[in-house]
C-alpha cells in the first residue's frame, strides 16, 4: 500500500486548512487566522475544499489539537474529498504520524508548504541550492518518524546464512537504512553548504566592487508590490505577479535619480509571518543585498487587512539578519486603491514619515526619487581636494555627482573646489581622495 507521505507536494490538490491557536497568544485579535495559510496554499497550486479553526488551552503532544478534533477532521477530509490536510502551526515528525493514521491523507505543516512554494519558484542555481539545503534541513530531524523502510540492510556479504555474496570481511550485520538516509542527508547537506559558501564568496566581491555606488535594498512583506515599484523605477523587467513568492532571485539595477545621481536598486525575497529560519539561513546570500545595503525601503501593502502585523513579520526578519537598526524609509502601497478608512487612517498617525505610493499607477514615485536624492547627498558641504589627474574614477564621480566650483591644474595634480552631499565623502575616500579640506 502507498504511504501517504510517498507524494508530499501540494499541485492541484483538494486542501483541508487547519488553525489552532493557543488562547490568550496565538492571533486572538485577527478576524481570520487562515488568510495567509488560504493564500500560501493557493500559490502552491492547491483549491480549498474546507478549513478548521480551533483554540486549545494547551497543544497536545500526540496530534496537536486532541484526538476528538483529529476524528472531526477525518470527517470534514472525507466529506470535502480532500487529499491533504494543512496546518498552520509547526508540527512534530509524530504529531504528523499520528494525524495522518487518523485522516488517512497526507499532512503538511506550515513550513514544509512554504519549502514547497520555494521549490516550485526557484530559477537560478543559487535559488534552487538554498530550496534544497533548507529541505533537507528541515527533513532531517524528521527521518526517524517519517520513513518506513527501517528494516536492516544486509552487509555486503550477509545476503545468506553462508555470506555467499560477498567474501571475509564484507559480512555483517548490515546498518538501518534510518542511518544510510541520515549519512546521505548530511553529506548533501554539507556539499550544499561547500557550494553555497562558495557564492557568498561571490556575492561579497560583487557587492566590495559597488562600494563606489550608494545601495538601496528593497524589503517587505511577500506580494506588497516590490517586484512592481522596482520596475517602475529601473526599467528592470522583474517578474510581478499577484500570487506569493513570486520572486525568489536578488536582482540589481541602477536608478537614476535627479540631478545625475546614480544608485543600485534591488530587489530580495518577499517576507511572511513565522517564516521558517532554516530557510532565512540558507537564503543568506539573497539576503546579503539588504545587509549590506545604505537604505532600505520597506514596502508596505497599506491595502492588507493585516498590514501592522505584516510590518512586525518584515521587521522580525530584518532584525534576525542583522539589519534592525539599518536606516529604513516606510513606503505605503496601493494607495490608489485605499478606501480611506479608520485602518489607513491608523497607519498615517503610527507612521506619520511614510510616503504614500502606487508602483502601479506611478502615484508619488517623482516625490519618492526626490526623497531619496536628498538622503543619497544629505546636507550639501564645501570641500577643496588635490590629486592626481590619473584618478579618472574620482574626477568621473565629482563630474557626475558634484558641483564644481573651480579646478586648477598643476603638473601632474589637480585641485577642485565642489560643493556635494555630506554622505558622499566617503565614497571620495573609498575612490582614493586622500586630502580633503572642509571650507
Amino acid at each position: 500500500m502507498e504511504k501517504v507521505r510517498d507524494q508530499r507536494k501540494v499541485t492541484k490538490e483538494r486542501a483541508v486548512l487547519v488553525g489552532a491557536y493557543l488562547r490568550g497568544r496565538d492571533g486572538e485579535h485577527k478576524q481570520d487566522n487562515l488568510a495567509e495559510l488560504t493564500a500560501l496554499t493557493e500559490s502552491a497550486g492547491a483549491m480549498i475544499a474546507d478549513r478548521l479553526q480551533q483554540r486549545i488551552n494547551r497543544v497536545n503532544p500526540s496530534t496537536y489539537i486532541g484526538k476528538g478534533k483529529a476524528q472531526a477532521l477525518f470527517e470534514k477530509v472525507q466529506q470535502a474529498q480532500a487529499n491533504v490536510v494543512i496546518f498552520d502551526n509547526d508540527l512534530t515528525p509524530g504529531q504528523i504520524r499520528e494525524l495522518e493514521k487518523i485522516v488517512k491523507v497526507k499532512v503538511l505543516d506550515r513550513s514544509e508548504l512554504i519549502l514547497d512554494i520555494f521549490a516550485t519558484r526557484a530559477r537560478t542555481r543559487q535559488a534552487r541550492l538554498q530550496v534544497e539545503l533548507a529541505q533537507l534541513e528541515y527533513t532531517y530531524p524528521r527521518l526517524t518518524r517519517m520513513w518506513s523502510h527501517l528494516d536492516s540492510v544486509a552487509g555486503v556479504g550477509g545476503g545468506t546464512s553462508a555470506g555467499a555474496v560477498g567474501g571475509i570481511g564484507t559480512r555483517g550485520t548490515g546498518e538501518k537504512q534510518l542511518e544510510i538516509d541520515r549519512r546521505l542527508v548530511n553529506k548533501r547537506i554539507t556539499d550544499l553548504k561547500r557550494e553555497l559558501a562558495a557564492i557568498d564568496k561571490r556575492k561579497l566581491r560583487e557587492i566590495d566592487g559597488r562600494k563606489e555606488f550608494f545601495k538601496i535594498c528593497l524589503v517587505g512583506y511577500t506580494n506588497a508590490g516590490k517586484s512592481t515599484l522596482m520596475n517602475a523605477l529601473t526599467d528592470a523587467g522583474v517578474v510581478a505577479e499577484n500570487r506569493l513568492f513570486a520572486t525568489l532571485d536578488t536582482r540589481t539595477r541602477k536608478w537614476r535619480l535627479e540631478g545625475g545621481l546614480e544608485v543600485l536598486l534591488s530587489d530580495t525575497v518577499g517576507f511572511v509571518s513565522k517564516l521558517p529560519h532554516h530557510l532565512v539561513a540558507s537564503f543568506k546570500a539573497t539576503l546579503e543585498e539588504a545587509v549590506n545595503a545604505d537604505l532600505l525601503l520597506h514596502i508596505i501593502d497599506a491595502s492588507s487587512p493585516d498590514v501592522f502585523e505584516q510590518i512586525e513579520s518584515v521587521r522580525t526578519v530584518l532584525r534576525e539578519i542583522g539589519c534592525g537598526k539599518k536606516d529604513v524609509l516606510l513606503l505605503l502601497n496601493k494607495c490608489d486603491v485605499i478606501h480611506h478608512g479608520g485602518l489607513f487612517e491608523s497607519l498615517q498617525t503610527v507612521y506619520p514619515e511614510a510616503l504614500c505610493i502606487s508602483a502601479r499607477s506611478g502615484l508619488n514615485l517623482n516625490e519618492l526619487t526626490e526623497n531619496i536624492a536628498d538622503k543619497v547627498r544629505g546636507q550639501d558641504v564645501h570641500i577643496r581636494l588635490r590629486c592626481r589627474i590619473e584618478e579618472g574614477k574620482l574626477i568621473s564621480f565629482l563630474r557626475a555627482h558634484a558641483l564644481r566650483l573651480h579646478e586648477q591644474y598643476d603638473g601632474r595634480y589637480v585641485t577642485i573646489e565642489t560643493r556635494l552631499g555630506k554622505n558622499q565623502l566617503a565614497q571620495l575616500r573609498h575612490l582614493g581622495a586622500e586630502h580633503i579640506e572642509m571650507l
